[in-house]
């Protein structure tokens, strides 16, 4: 591309933008009480010089003249007047600190092939988070997915946290939810029982920048949660189990550790198994009982438990199983063959329920701090779809997420703030185990 052509290309970027100026601006004075005030005083006052024309510009000192001068003032005035006008517009449909803001994009590199920036268009208050701005941008071309490989640059630019970027309706603007830069989680976020969802099997993670943030098991098959030792992997383990606890669910639970990750409440609530002898036969009691709703819904014509539970008004219960470490128990570094074997059956019973448990009720919430991609399995990874990932390192981060994005966008000294897998950063709920004993 040419330099002329380039310049070519900016100018027409900056008409267009010019003439979207005047139409917010026109769209702000039907919409913002003082902007309308402030058109309608600009309209009062070009009335009134036009009325008083004649004395304000002094025409009668002008003699057998003044026909001249008062047909180039009667000319111009209207010229001026519309031009004031137009300028006006253009000054309330453009938002504050723009220049600023498309320069600094410009300063780190996020610019299209023919060096533009993209343009701030409008910045406004979320209407549901009054502490989040919405940043409304022009891409000029430059793909979402560009935006988000820059995102600690952009936060950098125009100093603020990002809590989102996503498109506009219409694909043709760029949306950055953000609050000001040190303004955006808290260290700790306390649990309280308000905070549980009223939906059915709703569970909340925590909260964004932008609000509460939940997964829907009804929706969703497994859940893998990912990050380093002290990340807060576990609390969130628990939260979620505890609140299955609350929904009336079944929870298993493999630990092997022992259980001492677990507290006595835990071993009280739900069914605990610390070896492979005794989570082989956990896993095939859940795959028998697929096996068997499968028929029992086939039946009698029933898509999925929410269905057959309002269709016969009977009350089948979810099964959740949760694994403090898979690695742990899908690792066969240094097994012998019954070892390796007793581990594959362990996987194929994995997979089966990851691959068909949604429909019939029976899910996984798998966590690992593990960064080796090997000991997932392909047919549970396929039936990943909600990932979250913790502070972690960048080769962490991949097998988790699929990409560098949390060892990037997670303080290396941060608990409980995790990445899911659409982009979203949460601070997870802390809560006393306690409240399991109130559960169940």
């Amino acid at each position: 591309m040419t330099r002329n052509e380039k310049d070519q290309i900016t100018q027409k970027t900056a008409n267009r933008h010019l003439l979207r100026r005047m139409k917010t601006g026109l769209a702000a004075v039907k919409d913002t009480p003082y902007k309308g005030l402030l058109l309608g005083a600009y309209l009062i006052g070009t009335v009134l010089v036009w009325m008083f024309r004649a004395h304000l510009f002094s025409l009668d000192t002008y003699g057998m003249f003044s026909p001249i001068p008062e047909a180039v003032i009667t000319l111009l005035l209207p010229l001026y007047a519309v031009g004031g006008l137009l300028a006006l517009l253009v000054l309330l449909g453009t938002p504050w600190g723009g220049r600023e803001a498309t320069e600094g994009l410009q300063r780190v590199g996020l610019i299209n092939h023919a060096g533009e920036a993209p343009i701030l268009i409008a910045k406004h208050p979320d209407k549901d988070r009054e502490n989040v701005t919405v940043w409304e941008f022009d891409p000029c071309g430059i793909p979402l997915r560009e935006w988000e490989d820059k995102r600690d640059k952009i936060e950098a630019a125009l100093n603020l946290t990002i809590a989102k970027i996503t498109w506009g309706t219409d694909k043709r603007r760029i949306l950055l939810y953000a609050v000001p830069a040190g303004n955006d989680f808290p260290a700790l976020l306390r649990w309280k029982d308000k905070y549980l969802s009223p939906d059915s099997f709703v569970l909340v993670l925590g909260e964004s920048l932008t609000g509460p943030v939940t997964v829907n098991l009804a929706t969703i098959p497994l859940i893998l949660l990912g990050g380093s030792t002290g990340s807060g992997k576990s609390n969130l383990l628990k939260l979620l189990l505890m609140q299955a606890l609350y929904k009336g669910a079944e929870v298993y639970i493999a630990d092997f550790k022992g259980g001492v990750d677990f507290p006595k409440v835990w071993h009280e609530r739900c069914q605990m198994c610390f070896d492979e002898e005794t989570l082989l036969e956990l896993l095939a009691t859940l795959v028998n009982e697929l096996e068997r709703r499968k028929k029992l819904f086939a039946e009698q014509g029933y898509p999925n438990i929410a269905a057959y539970n309002k269709g016969t008004g009977e009350h089948l219960k979810r099964l959740i199983f949760g694994c403090d470490e898979v690695a742990e128990v899908l690792d066969k570094t240094g097994m012998d063959k019954a070892q390796k074997e007793r581990v594959g059956q362990i996987e194929s019973k994995l997979a089966t329920i990851a691959r068909l448990g949604r429909a019939f009720g029976i899910h996984l919430i798998l966590a690992t701090q593990r960064p080796d991609a090997q000991l997932i399995p392909g047919q549970i990874r396929n039936n990943l779809d909600c990932r979250i990932c913790g502070r972690a390192e960048r080769v962490l981060s991949e097998l988790v997420l699929d990409s560098p994005a949390a060892a990037e966008q997670i303080p290396k000294d941060a608990r409980g703030r995790f990445l899911l897998h659409d982009g979203t950063v949460f601070q997870a709920y802390w809560f006393n185990e306690r409240n399991v004993e109130r559960f169940g």
